[in-house]
């Protein structure tokens, strides 16, 4: 991953964003980390990604909460009993 300080960033906007086409740009600010700037297509990618793997942890959630006997009615039943 390339890395640019902020003044570079502003400096060479262009650059740093044909940069991130090819790959995620690193932008620093006295030393710390403060943005990155990647393609759209990554982004993309890695919202999807995260939908995918929340979808699966909800999946196995549901899953084992099933196999544990929580079926609907118990959970009305859990959920009634909080008031």
């Amino acid at each position: 991953m390339r890395t640019v300080t902020a003044s570079e960033a502003k400096q060479g906007l262009a650059g740093v964003l044909d940069a991130a086409r090819r790959e995620p740009v690193l932008i620093q600010r006295q030393k710390r980390d403060v943005a990155v700037v990647m393609s759209v297509e990554e982004y993309q990618r890695l919202v999807h990604l995260n939908v995918a793997e929340f979808q699966r942890f909800s999946d196995h959630v549901g899953a084992s909460a099933q196999d544990a006997g929580l079926r609907e009615a118990v959970l009305q039943e859990l959920l009634n009993s909080e008031d």
